[in-house]
């Protein structure tokens, strides 16, 4: 700028002056050695001056991908693998996915399935049993787990239902009682000739009786039978036998029995072909095929269940109202033979005309109302004859608990709240062989 003192050489043109930093000479013109060094160091970069240390950083090595593990699926388990689990299992120890190895395996392995069975009563024998009266709901809750499990995988014949649902419902009932209450006194009912029939007995004992009686079936079907091969036919006689073999009345131990006894029976009907249920079953004086044999139990099981539900004080419901059906139906057919035989004995008023096999006579409509009913013609006549509506002479109409208990000797014949209509000595003479159905 003009006007203004230069510093020493600013101006000089040769150029050497304090800007120079590299001339040949100094102040006082002596020449000194040419020094090609800065005498001032090069700025450095700061060290948190990212974008220099960036720049002059090598670039990175590239990256390698990452490799993602491809999850194993596990292997199916070995028979000696799940067998091992069995007792974790029935502990409830096993995780998620063995639990369900192993529940699969149970339903296909037979041998496997009955030592989970025995681990599992091993495993409620460690834990103190629960009066019902703690939990109302727990009943419930196992007679519908009983009812609506998850069907098996060799599914039990539709005419052996009835049997297993009201014996798993009979057996549920038995595991909520106390051990003091398998001797509260039980009062056994039934109908003969004339009158009604009562014998006191144990809740116990009316265990070994169903288990006595069922044991003929067991015996059609190649099984142990409770009362040996020499036991006898009657189902009277072999309860007083059973009754009678010991000098001590029956205690719960009498359970198990009758519950393995009830659940062989289940699993030999199931393998068992087409065939089996006609096959026949002997009572003695007479007999019934396999199919009405187990109908006829389970019609049993439940008629003494509500006889156990009462002496103990429990709520105990009818059977399903399709099993109830069959129950019915059983007993409709079966009232012209024992008409018939109250005939022979002078029960019961001689049939008015003759009819041959498979041809119409006179009928009672016989009118089932609620749960389970329906509607049957009774053949009056002839137990070989054919009930039909076109030769009705008489009408009863009966709700279908109360055509039970009256089957089952519980409602004496005279007092049963029928409605009727038409023939009574028709009428009377149904009612009471209906009622002669009951046995010990």
């Amino acid at each position: 700028m003009s006007g203004e003192h230069a510093p020493d050489g600013a101006g000089e043109p040769n150029g050497h002056g304090h800007g120079g930093g590299d001339g040949d000479g100094g102040r006082d013109g002596r020449e000194r050695p040419r020094d090609r060094t800065p005498r001032i160091p090069a700025p450095r970069a700061a060290a948190d001056d990212r974008e220099v240390l960036e720049a002059a950083a090598p670039p990175p090595p590239p990256e390698v991908p990452e490799v993602l593990e491809v999850p194993e699926f596990p292997e199916a388990l070995s028979h000696d693998v799940l067998k091992s689990l069995l007792g974790a299992w029935a502990l409830s120890a096993c995780a998620a996915d063995e639990t369900k190895a192993v529940e699969d395996h149970l339903t296909e392995c037979a041998p496997c399935a009955e030592e989970a069975l025995r681990l599992r009563d091993a495993v409620g024998l460690l834990h103190t049993e629960r009066s019902l009266d703690l939990d109302p709901l727990l009943r419930n809750r196992v007679l519908d787990g009983c009812l609506g499990r998850r069907p098996a995988r060799v599914p039990v014949p539709g005419w052996a239902t009835p049997y297993d649902a009201e014996t798993a419902r009979l057996d549920a009932l038995l595991r909520d009682i106390g051990d003091s209450e398998w001797h509260a006194p039980v009062r056994l009912k039934w109908f003969a000739d004339e009158e009604a029939t009562t014998r006191k007995t144990t809740v116990a004992g009316v265990i070994g009786h169903l288990m006595t009686v069922d044991g003929l079936v067991a015996k059609a079907l190649g099984l142990d039978d409770p009362m040996g091969s020499a036991g006898p036919e009657s189902p009277s006689d072999r309860t007083e036998s059973y009754w009678h073999s010991s000098r001590f009345p029956p205690t719960r131990t009498v359970r198990e029995p009758w519950r393995e006894q009830s659940h062989a029976l289940i699993r030999t009907v199931s393998f068992a072909d087409r065939g089996a249920a006609e096959l026949s079953v002997s009572y003695g004086d007479f007999a019934l095929p396999l199919r009405d044999a187990l109908l006829d139990r389970a019609f049993e099981c439940w008629v003494h269940a509500e006889d156990i539900a009462d002496a103990v004080h429990y709520p105990y419901e009818p059977p399903a109202a399709a099993h109830l059906n069959r129950m019915i139906d059983l007993a409709a057919r079966l009232i012209p033979a024992t008409l018939a035989a109250r005939r022979r004995a002078g029960l019961a008023a001689p049939a008015r005309c003759l009819v041959t096999p498979g041809s119409p006579g006179r009928s009672l409509h016989l009118e089932i109302e609620g749960a389970g009913g329906g509607d049957w013609y009774i053949p009056l006549d002839s137990p070989a004859a054919v009930g039909s509506a076109a030769h009705k002479v008489a009408h009863v109409a009966l709700d279908g608990v109360e055509f039970c208990q009256l089957a089952s000797g519980h409602v004496p014949p005279q007092d049963a709240a029928a409605g009727q209509n038409g023939d009574r000595e028709a009428i009377r003479d149904v009612l009471f062989a209906a009622a002669s159905l009951s046995r010990l």
